[in-house]
């Protein structure tokens, strides 16, 4: 039952309406200036409800939390920890406050957009911890994936024929992501200063490799002994560590699959050096406890031993994975086509390549147009060329 509660406003005295609503929350509303407006507001809520709840199918009263169990331990099963860790996290901060005791056949298309704006402009009840500001809009990507765990979990009970379709699939207002700014690339020289800067042999090597072959952090740290092939002068990438909510995790490479990338000579013998004081099984790339080598805390105005190289090679702030940007621009200017360069980034495409670092190959462009008009001009007679410049000259004089 809905309650009706006196309050004093600079106005005078009015009455505040409170309810509960299909998924069990409170909600209120204030300003009704007699005590019987604020009754019949509560009544027709508690008949509307009433009424909706009649109106779904029993298949259908399954609230979006019991269904939510299912799809994520599915989701879990399937993704690696780092990929299911963001999901797992906006269910329980955006979606489940929302949505968790909705049944599913009470869901609108109308309801799922008003959610979408209200997360946009930071007023949506959420389970965040940390509250700086009454008003903490959320960025696009972070609205983006919690619509997307919504629709995943009402997609699972549109196939079990629970509702017929999935009112979240056909939202409008999603925000688009952000532009992002271009790549940070660093020179040769600037590589060097920065490998100069680390505090020690290890982390000198590493950020050498890092900036040459093009490996992520978590491959790089997960690197054995028996992964390197010295008379090749190949990394076997064979496994990728991540961290996910304080715990290291080793699996299989984004790409899940293996792949083998070249190092250029002169990491030879720093390489050497690091594989004649370990054993095979043993990682590259340790910690000075002998486990997994962290990433650094990469903040502005934060202490790390990554930090402090920046710092003392003259650098502004980046952060490791600026390395593997560099590597791409580093080979680029080697000459590598984008098919090498996506065999040695493990993307999963050529394509994915080009758009991730379309901005490497814009001189290509120039370097199309120059090769075509060369061939045009060996290939086509003088006298067609000199027509088509003559009558381009007449149609400019005439404009």
């Amino acid at each position: 039952m809905g309650s009706v509660r006196a309050y004093q406003s600079a106005r005078g005295r009015r009455y505040r309406a409170r309810w509960r609503d299909m998924s069990g929350r409170q909600r209120e509303k204030r300003g009704f200036r007699t005590r019987r407006e604020a009754r019949l507001y509560v009544a027709a809520a508690e008949v509307t409800i009433a009424q909706t709840r009649k109106q779904i199918p029993p298949e259908a009263t399954v609230t979006v939390g019991h269904l939510s169990q299912d799809w994520l331990a599915n989701r879990e099963v399937v993704l690696k920890p780092s990929s299911f860790a963001p999901l797992r996290t906006a269910w329980r901060v955006y979606v489940e406050p929302k949505w968790g005791g909705v049944p599913i056949g009470a869901i609108l298309p109308s309801e799922v957009e008003t959610w979408v704006r209200e997360l946009v402009q930071g007023v949506a009840n959420t389970a965040r911890i940390r509250r700086t500001t009454p008003e903490r809009p959320c960025s696009p990507s972070v609205v983006i994936r919690a619509v997307g765990v919504l629709a995943g979990i009402l997609d699972m009970a549109v196939r079990d024929g629970r509702i017929s379709r999935n009112p979240a699939r056909s939202v409008t207002n999603l925000p688009r992501k952000r532009w992002t700014p271009r790549h940070r690339y660093l020179t040769n020289q600037e590589v060097f200063r920065l490998a100069q800067a680390a505090p020690d042999e290890p982390r000198r090597t590493l950020i050498l490799t890092l900036a040459y072959t093009g490996i992520r952090w978590g491959e790089a740290v997960g690197l054995r002994v028996d992964d390197l092939d010295l008379v090749r002068r190949r990394l076997v990438i064979r496994r990728a560590v991540t961290e996910v909510e304080g715990a290291m995790y080793v699996d299989v490479p984004k790409s899940w699959q293996a792949r083998s990338v070249p190092f250029p000579d002169f990491l030879m013998q720093p390489l050497q050096t690091l594989v004649n004081t370990r054993d095979g099984d043993e990682l590259l790339f340790k910690s000075s406890a002998g486990g997994i080598l962290a990433r650094p805390d990469t903040a502005q105005n934060r202490h790390s031993w990554w930090s402090t190289a920046v710092r003392d090679a003259g650098l502004d702030h980046l952060t490791p994975h600026s390395l593997r940007h560099t590597a791409a621009s580093l080979a680029v200017s080697a000459g590598a086509n984008v098919k090498v360069l996506q065999r040695m980034l493990g993307h999963k495409s050529a394509a994915m390549t080009l758009d991730t670092y379309a901005d490497l190959f814009e001189d290509d462009l120039d370097n199309v147009a120059e090769r075509l008009n060369e061939r045009a001009t060996a290939e086509v007679d003088a006298r067609y060329l000199a027509q088509l410049t003559r009558t381009s000259r007449k149609k400019l004089i005439r404009d």
